[in-house]
């Protein structure tokens, strides 16, 4: 396989692959690089807004997605101990598809990773990056195949993390980690089979010391998931010794919120409990970053407001919409890619426009996230929704459930793509690949 490339992406989740597909169908050499094996489990709420369909459409997948997910999501219920409140959530922008749908990161990450491939993304998979070098303009990754002990030296102008938050790359570009605080967060999913969740509901759980969902995906599985402060895990360990974790967790969801209890009492849970953290909310992303960042590496919404996938592909599709227009506009360093001045103006812009559509919602998430995660809050919080349900729905509208971005941008991925040379499908690095 060849070793230079136009841009390198390290991360193959939703915000990898569509990044990689984006510039790959816009003629660009890329890269994709993904640790582990698909299909795979994730520790994600799983649901999709709405104002996220123009851009599977774009990509290709959309019929796929539709076909493939769990029903059309028209409900928000706020759980709280024994109390119920219920909110229309808002419609989308999208004609006859209005309505957010949940689809299990298994299939969605399998789909978004083929479809990269057929754009002529060059896949290494599972690859695990032992070391990035260089600069704006110059990078060098070393890379080991998983499954095939082989050695990898791949280089590239431009470099796109989109590994995550709580995996560090290994080069002195990492963030460092936060210290071990009790309110540090830690996220927990499983899936239930035969719940008692109302079709097209969303469950959102405010509960002393985290908050959760609850969904009906696909295939008829219900995703319950939580995050939960240290402090508050560890009562929930001592309150159940001899349990793992999340059977620990669980235990306590039940005995903390009937609307759980009612669920998943006839429910049979599917595989064990998947955790993750500490989940570090926040903003990441920098303008004089010497690599681009998209998804949870560029930053982070509390889980609460179920925007974190929808962040992924847009935030991919905003930077993709930033690179591919500096190339086709005379910027005034008048360069291309290779260019480190290239680069910092482009990252200069893709920044701001990141924190335009990105940071209200983070504040928003935080906002709502300590709310819920608090007694006396929570309980105002509950009061005022029961008061004014349509409180509620205005929330999910402000979250960024009903905001199409690609309405807002100059220059489109879509357009960039209608304009790319015919491609061959990009070859896998390796032969040992999961289908």
């Amino acid at each position: 396989m060849r070793d230079d490339f136009d841009a390198m992406v390290i991360g193959a989740g939703p915000a990898g692959s569509v990044a990689a597909m984006v510039l790959a169908r816009a003629g660009w050499q890329v890269a994709l690089l993904e640790k582990r094996q698909f299909p795979r489990r994730k520790v994600c709420g799983e649901c999709l807004a709405a104002s996220n369909w123009s851009i599977l459409d774009a990509l290709g997948v959309g019929q796929t997605y539709h076909a493939a997910a769990g029903p059309e999501l028209k409900t928000l219920a706020l759980l709280r101990a024994d109390s119920r409140v219920l909110a229309d959530l808002p419609r989308g922008p999208a004609e006859g598809r209005p309505w957010g749908r949940a689809l299990g990161r298994e299939t969605l990450d399998t789909l978004l990773r083929d479809q990269a491939r057929a754009a002529g993304v060059t896949l290494l998979q599972p690859c695990a990056v032992q070391r990035v070098d260089g600069r704006m303009g110059d990078w060098r990754i070393q890379a080991r195949a998983l499954d095939a002990r082989q050695q990898h030296i791949l280089r590239a102008p431009v470099l796109i993390a989109a590994n995550g938050s709580w995996e560090a790359l290994p080069s002195g570009l990492a963030h460092p980690l936060p210290r071990r605080r009790a309110s540090d967060l830690f996220a927990f999913k499983a899936n239930f089979r035969g719940a008692a969740l109302r079709e097209g509901e969303l469950s959102v759980l405010a509960l002393d010391g985290g908050y959760g969902g609850m969904v009906l995906a696909d295939d008829g599985l219900a995703t319950v998931a939580c995050c939960l402060r240290r402090d508050r895990l560890e009562a929930c360990r001592q309150a159940q010794p001899g349990l793992r974790a999340g059977d620990a967790v669980q235990a306590w969801l039940l005995q903390a919120c009937r609307g759980v209890r009612g669920a998943l009492a006839p429910a049979r849970r599917q595989g064990p409990w998947l955790a993750a953290g500490p989940l570090d909310p926040g903003i990441r992303l920098r303008a004089d970053d010497p690599m681009f960042r998209i998804g949870n590496a560029a930053g982070e919404a509390h889980p609460i407001v179920g925007e974190g996938m929808s962040m992924a592909l847009q935030s991919a599709w905003l930077l993709g919409a930033s690179l591919l227009e500096g190339a086709g506009q005379a910027l005034p360093s008048r360069e291309g890619p290779a260019s480190a001045a290239w680069q910092r103006e482009v990252a200069v812009r893709y920044a701001a426009a990141w924190k335009r559509q990105f940071a209200p919602r983070l504040r928003l998430a935080a906002i709502f996230a300590q709310a819920s995660m608090r007694p006396s809050t929570s309980a105002l919080l509950l009061g005022l929704a029961r008061a004014w349900p349509g409180l509620l729905t205005q929330g999910a509208r402000w979250s960024g459930k009903t905001r199409d971005i690609t309405q807002g941008l100059s220059a489109s991925p879509g357009a960039g793509a209608a304009r790319a040379r015919p491609r061959q499908p990009g070859p896998s690095a390796f032969t040992k690949e999961q289908p």
